[in-house]
């Protein structure tokens, strides 16, 4: 899988599960950034087939509605969409 790494602050494993043409995941992105947290991300779109459908699973044990950008935090929280406060708030 094609999972692209920031290196950061250790605050846990954090995973963003974006798209590549996703406004408010470029935006998620970038807060982590911000932030300067240590996170993993993947743009789900460029998978294909088998790889996709696995990672797709994954996405919908936090976000049964399978959409973008879905954000999870030390395997215990899942943020969906760009809530700018909460992932602030979880990261601080």
């Amino acid at each position: 899988m094609a999972v692209e790494h920031v290196n950061g602050k250790n605050k846990g494993k954090i995973m963003l599960y974006a798209l590549s043409t996703c406004g408010w995941c470029a935006r998620t992105k970038d807060l982590l950034r911000e932030l300067g947290v240590d996170f993993d991300y993947v743009y789900v779109d460029l998978l294909e087939g088998r790889e996709q459908d696995e990672v797709m699973n994954e996405v919908e044990k936090w976000n049964p509605k399978g959409s973008f950008p879905t954000l999870v935090i030390g395997d215990r929280k899942g943020i969906v969409g760009f809530r700018e406060d909460e992932i602030r708030e979880t990261l601080a």
